[in-house]
């Protein structure tokens, strides 16, 4: 009952948010509704207000007045371009996980509650002041008793609670929309809504997010582009984690890396590199590469890298998405659209039965004016946007990893472009992915899987010889088995030849019987045939005949019956 009262005090303030920011006109869209709609005008809110703003602008205000849980749904939002119109979707990107830090007690409250010891015996030094804030966790400066510097996150107390609620009123929202909203099905209200709760409670696990870390900070142990801090799992639980502190220059803070004379062009290039090289080579990619998690190490300036933190959101693809995926690239930008389309059919992001012709011409007409401009003026990230939305007229299925993927790169590619305006991400991008598609086919493809596929076969190596003799005799059974199979199908082809003869035999005999029996009906017979056949012999022979055929099916069908008992096991 209590349940019940609070989710609907929160749909209330749903409402109240939603009348504010008149998007009430939204529930006269629901079918039930939409006769009604006409009292839109007639509410007395609506005689003396204007909406203020665009309405996307007014989504996001709206957003942010829900509270956090909220704010990130529309951040998640923003990133389904496949879904939403261009300028609500550009609205919902500038949302801001910024809320107030809880208070200082209450985080010592949990590390001690998650680490079961005091603050002091873990700590030399703790931070009470955050230094950051967000939805789901708060940031504290301190330093561990061995003298190293570190960074504890910890989760909002309660939030789990919060989240749970917001998340049953998101789904119930959904469910109506799916149900009685007319852009409902296109839009999978309830599939969206699915794919968040995922999203946020894996957040929740900062166990998970460290083993994130640990698993990019192992791909990039010899590579000094890209540097992870180390996560102290002495001091980790799923609500705490502890990492080593880094210093570093926030990416968005351009002006400082100009007066510090770091290249910015290495600098925007080497950010493409390490985007493909976590999705092409790694397979495992930072998904949340917005400037906040970024930092630049410039203590030399001709030799800048890159830092990064918060790794709650991660992406992978699948193998054939990372072929269809580059090859899709390389195609593209050799402008050989049906070879694209055929990808799209192929990697069954399209249905199998679309016509390639219609869809190559569709892409053809998307994406030539594009290339009328600079390559250097072409967003990367924008041309992945188009086609997915020209696959969606053709019922594509857009698969949650491609949208954290195109997520990333819209990221990656503004952070070039703020750093290097002039930044060609094609030229930068084209020699990685000709050499990661090289990898894929040949012999070095051939070599490299050998290297991986050896030791399981070595493994099984003692047991080969036996493993070829059962190969051996089960090839012999299948052979055996399939000649008395094609001995069996003769012999019932033969049968039913048999029996179709029977069946006209049979026929001929009845119809000569009939014939009989008609004329010993008539007193005479027909003059008109010429001469007077005697009866007898007409329907002596037709009865012979039918019992010499009832005789011979007998025989067929005995034989049918004892078919299947002479097949081999």
């Amino acid at each position: 009952m209590i349940r019940t009262l609070q989710q609907g005090l929160r749909l209330w303030a749903i409402g109240r948010v939603l009348v504010r920011y008149r998007l009430d006109a939204i529930l006269f869209t629901l079918k039930p509704l939409r006769p009604l709609s006409f009292l839109l005008h007639l509410l007395p809110w609506n005689w003396f207000r204007r909406a203020e703003g665009s309405r996307g602008e007014r989504i996001r205000r709206a957003l942010e007045d829900l509270g956090p849980i909220f704010v990130k749904f529309g951040q998640m939002l923003s990133t389904r371009r496949d879904l939403l119109p261009d300028d609500i979707a550009l609205e919902l990107a500038r949302l801001q996980d910024r809320v107030p830090p809880f208070p200082s007690d209450e985080a010592r409250a949990e590390i001690e509650k998650s680490l079961e010891q005091p603050i002091d015996r873990i700590f030399a030094e703790f931070s009470d002041a955050p230094l950051a804030s967000a939805s789901i966790a708060q940031v504290h400066a301190a330093r561990l008793r061995d003298g190293r510097s570190v960074v504890v996150k910890v989760v909002r107390p309660r939030i789990l609670r919060t989240i749970r609620a917001d998340l049953e009123i998101m789904h119930l929202i959904a469910y109506l929309a799916d149900r009685y909203w007319a852009d409902g099905r296109r839009l999978r209200p309830r599939e969206v809504v699915r794919e968040y709760e995922k999203t946020v409670l894996d957040e929740l696990d900062l166990v998970r997010e460290g083993a994130n870390a640990i698993t990019i900070r192992r791909n990039f142990e010899n590579n000094p582009l890209l540097y992870i801090p180390e996560v102290i799992w002495d001091y980790t639980r799923t609500n705490v984690m502890v990492m080593e502190r880094i210093s570093g220059i926030p990416v968005a803070n351009i002006d400082e890396l100009r007066a510090l004379g770091v290249d910015l062009k290495l600098l925007a290039e080497r950010g493409v590199e390490i985007f493909f090289t976590q999705v092409f080579k790694h397979n495992f990619f930072h998904a949340d590469m917005h400037p906040g998690n970024i930092f630049v190490d410039a203590s030399d300036p001709a030799d800048p890298t890159y830092l990064a933190v918060d790794f709650g959101i991660v992406g992978s693809l699948l193998p054939s998405d990372q072929h269809y995926l580059a090859e899709n690239f390389h195609a593209f930008f050799g402008r050989d659209y049906q070879r694209v389309a055929e990808l799209y059919v192929e990697s069954g992001w399209v249905p199998e039965h679309t016509r390639v012709d219609e869809f190559e011409a569709a892409i053809r007409s998307v994406c030539e004016p594009i290339f009328q401009k600079p390559l250097d003026q072409i967003s990367f990230g924008h041309v992945l946007l188009r086609l997915f939305q020209t696959a969606r007229r053709f019922d594509m299925e857009v698969q949650p990893q491609l949208v954290l993927l195109q997520k990333t790169l819209l990221n990656i590619e503004g952070l070039g472009r703020q750093l290097y305006p002039q930044l060609d991400l094609w030229a930068t991008a084209k020699p990685f992915l000709e050499r990661w598609m090289s990898e894929q086919v040949g012999l070095r493809a051939f070599l490299r899987s050998a290297e991986r596929h050896l030791p399981k076969m070595l493994v099984h190596l003692p047991e080969l010889p036996a493993r070829l003799h059962e190969v051996l005799e089960i090839e012999r059974q299948r052979a055996s088995r399939d000649a008395a199979l094609r001995e069996e199908v003769r012999d019932l082809r033969s049968m039913l030849q048999r029996d179709a003869r029977r069946r006209l035999e049979a026929m001929i005999g009845f119809g000569l019987l009939f014939a009989a029996g008609l004329m010993t009906q008539l007193d005479t017979v027909p003059q008109w045939l010429g001469i007077a056949w005697p009866v007898w012999p007409l329907g002596a022979g037709g009865l012979g005949l039918l019992l010499f055929s009832l005789r011979r099916g007998d025989g067929v069908l005995r034989r049918m019956r004892a078919a299947p008992q002479s097949r081999p096991d």
